[in-house]
């Protein structure tokens, strides 16, 4: 379970930027109010997955789900480049997450 709950806050911390992204630096309140809320969901989600987990590989993975998840909402929203060299670095990302959920 504690997987499921960092898979979770992931997902939350990227929909938190998706919705940074869109508020205009906090000028446009729907977005920053689903920014607000989607973080305090990935806090809260990442707080359930310390209990089980050491707070160096949940920490990793939550950030590294949330970067490369970004990377991808940005080339797919916001017509952001997804050169080989961004597409390599994605990888190599996902690959310390793939590993780090390997030795844990």
């Amino acid at each position: 379970m504690a997987w499921i709950f960092l898979l979770l806050a992931g997902t939350g911390e990227m929909t938190s930027m998706f919705f940074l992204k869109l508020s205009d630096g906090f000028k446009k309140k729907l977005p920053t109010l689903g920014a607000a809320i989607a973080m305090s969901g990935s806090l809260y989600f990442l707080s359930l997955s310390l209990n089980h987990l050491p707070i160096g590989t949940a920490y990793a993975i939550w950030t590294g789900i949330g970067s490369a998840g970004t990377v991808l909402l940005g080339i797919l929203f916001f017509n952001e480049k997804a050169t080989p060299k961004r597409m390599l670095f994605i990888a190599c990302i996902l690959t310390g997450i793939i590993g780090l959920k390997l030795v844990s």
